[in-house]
């Protein structure tokens, strides 16, 4: 299978994952995951202390997928890394491999495990990006050459699903701007709106892999359209779940059938699933 830079480049239909470090140190199932997942998807992201939960390094796990033969995307936020640190990680991820970034200012401590923990921000995802720019030009974010340029294919995020939807495109010209190549939006569950979004910034010629976020219960979707800013999750897909006498089961038929529609406008999908990891075979099977 093509990396997902290889497969954006021939405008191949690009399916990733997401998978989360272990809050530990064994790491067996995890690799088995990644093993399991290998020549199905373009690339696996890992994300970083998600949702501002500590859990084991995504530079290390990032290394860990390309050990097993797949193509890693190494998600690295702004939260608690100084530029020093973010700069000298991003050197590391290149030295071991690692070519894919996904730039991310990262969720504020207080809303994870540890919410007396110190933010550190001396970066956004837009200067994060701009920084990773001059790293592959040869030079840090100080103008200082370095002995040895990295090479990274970088993405970042998009809300496509926003009210008002002017700070989105703002941030998505920013983002282009400031270098990203690729975008990974967050869950997606109207592709008719998506692709309203999509003729929207078609101006841009920017790849966009659309997030699909596997659903477990209609309170879960009550949950997250009240709490989570960016998501809007239809009626119609609440009562899909409510009145299912198996849920899980729905959610994932629904995401399967998002892909289908979203095949029409996105150059690709990215599927988080949010712990349950097995359930991306089960999606993927139906696609």
């Amino acid at each position: 299978m093509k990396t997902l830079s290889e497969a954006i480049r021939h405008r191949e239909f690009v399916v990733t994952a997401e998978l989360s470090p272990r809050k530990g140190t064994i790491v067996a199932n995890f690799i088995k995951t990644v093993h399991a997942l290998k020549d199905k998807v373009h690339a696996i992201n890992i994300t970083d202390n998600q949702r501002a939960v500590m859990r084991m390094s995504s530079l290390v796990a990032s290394y860990l997928v390309l050990r097993e033969g797949v193509d890693p995307v190494y998600q690295i936020t702004c939260r608690d890394r100084n530029r020093l640190a973010l700069q000298s990680d991003l050197l590391g991820a290149s030295v071991l491999g690692i070519r894919n970034v996904l730039a991310l200012t990262g969720d504020h401590p207080s809303a994870g495990d540890a919410p007396e923990a110190k933010p550190v921000f001396d970066l956004d995802a837009t200067t994060l990006l701009q920084t990773i720019g001059k790293l592959n030009t040869g030079v840090d974010l100080n103008d200082h050459p370095l002995k040895g340029a990295t090479s990274f294919f970088a993405g970042a995020a998009l809300t496509p699903q926003t009210s008002p939807l002017e700070p989105a495109l703002l941030a998505l010209e920013r983002k282009i701007h400031a270098g990203a190549q690729f975008f990974q939006t967050q869950p997606v569950f109207d592709a008719g709106a998506f692709a309203s979004f999509m003729e929207k910034i078609a101006a841009f010629r920017v790849p966009v892999m659309a997030g699909i976020l596997l659903l477990h219960s209609a309170e879960q979707a009550i949950n997250l359209n009240a709490h989570v800013p960016g998501i809007k999750i239809p009626d119609v897909l609440i009562k899909r779940l409510a009145a299912s006498p198996d849920p899980h089961a729905e959610g994932i038929d629904i995401a399967a059938g998002l892909i289908g529609e979203l095949k029409q406008s996105a150059q690709g999908v990215h599927i988080m699933t949010v712990g349950q990891e097995k359930d991306i075979h089960s999606i993927l099977e139906r696609i």
